[in-house]
Formats: C-alpha cells, structure tokens, sequence
C-alpha cells in the first residue's frame, strides 16, 4: 500500500512534526525491491530538482533495504522518502524487529557483507537508528544539497 504524504511525521512509528513533502509505503521486501525503491526515490529526487542527492542517496537507500532483506524476520518494513525544508533529504526506513544495526568494527578484507553502514556512514550527511515503542526501530539517512549554503563540501 503506498502513500503520497503531505505531513513530515516523527520517525516512523512515533508521533508527527512538521509539514513537508513525501512519499511513504509498508511492504515485504525481496532481493530485487532496492531497485524498484531506488527508482522511486530518484523520480522525487528528480521532482524536487534534487537529482544531485541521487548516487549517495539510493547507495544508502539500497543497504538500508539489504539490511532489511537479511537481518528482519518476515521482511517487512515501511519507509518514508521526505523533502525537509526544501533543502534535505531524509530517507527513513522502520521495521518490527528489536536487534538495533550497528556499524562493524571489523570487516575482513574479502569479506562479502558487513560494510554497509560504513557506507552509509560515508555517502550522507548524517543518520541514526531510533528504536521504536513497543519493539523495533526506524533506520534513517540524510543528504543535504549543495544548493543548502551551510559550507559543507559533499
């Protein structure tokens, strides 16, 4: 079920904040769906005249769902595209299950999974994890555009 959403709400699954621009949808994810999604974040990124955001933004978008295919049982979660104050994206992705994601602090040099965080880390201009009540928790990322006058080099 998917929802264009007129309200910039509080992490998924907490109370609302502010008004602004999105789209949000709940869904069972697979090992294909990270493209459908990137392809759904780059046609409001390209909306919002923010196509400059996309390479760092469906990079996250796609370990955030990875982590979601591998780690959440059921693989079902909800996210939320949202255009904050004209100037920054923010990408959240929430699911029902308690283990909290953490960078990891040691990845073998061969190894084929364990850096997407640090990935994550390293393409956006912040994110977190904030657990939810009642178990769970919201996964989120934002990119800030060039265009925001803060200074900072992306």
């Amino acid at each position: 079920m998917n929802h264009t959403t007129g309200a910039r709400q509080a992490p998924l699954g907490t109370a609302e904040r502010t008004s602004e621009p999105g789209y949000r949808t709940g869904f069972a994810v697979g090992e294909h769906s990270a493209r459908h999604m990137r392809r759904i974040l780059r046609m409001y990124l390209a909306g919002w005249g923010l196509l400059d955001l996309a390479d760092a933004a469906e990079l996250a978008f796609t370990e955030l769902i990875a982590n979601v295919v591998r780690h959440v049982p059921g693989r079902h979660c909800r996210m939320r595209i949202l255009l904050c104050e004209g100037e920054v994206l923010r990408v959240e992705v929430a699911d029902d299950c308690p283990a909290l994601p953490r960078p990891s602090r040691t990845v073998k040099a061969l190894a084929e999974s364990g850096r997407g965080l640090l990935l994550v880390d390293a393409v956006t201009d912040d994110w977190g994890v904030e657990p939810l009540p009642g178990g769970g928790k919201t996964v989120w990322f934002e990119c800030r555009t060039l265009r925001t006058g803060d200074g900072a080099d992306r």
